[in-house]
């Protein structure tokens, strides 16, 4: 089963997203700050992560960061899981090496499956 990585402080969006991922037989792990989802990525080894970027001990830009030095996670997708303007959103991403981002709120679920799909299938 594809494992997939929230790392998000926002019960909301989280809840939405882990709704929508498993109901497409996903299995979903939560982290609700940078450094469980750091630790998680290690312990789990999922094949996607969903990052927020901004998490409340330290920015999800910093959390992709960590995670590329890591060897093992060289060709996992990061996924930038975020609100900011879509320009910004895609030029950090860039700079941290994520794979890309989607953008948050989710509004059009077959679209958030798309997206999430297309990093999975890039692989």
């Amino acid at each position: 089963m594809t494992r997939i990585l929230i790392v998000e402080d926002v019960p909301d969006n989280v809840e939405l997203a882990r709704k929508i991922l498993t109901s497409r037989g996903y299995e979903v792990i939560h982290a609700i700050n940078a450094e469980m989802g750091y630790n998680l990525a290690i312990q789990e080894r999922p094949d996607l992560v969903l990052l927020d970027l901004g998490l409340p001990d330290y920015d999800g830009l910093t959390l992709a960061g960590q995670i590329r030095e890591n060897p093992a996670f060289e060709r996992l997708p990061i996924i930038a899981f975020t609100a900011w303007p879509q320009e910004t959103a895609k030029n950090m991403a860039e700079s941290y090496g994520c794979n890309g981002f989607i953008s948050k709120p989710i509004i059009r679920v077959n679209e958030f499956i798309a997206q999430v799909e297309s990093f999975l299938l890039n692989d």
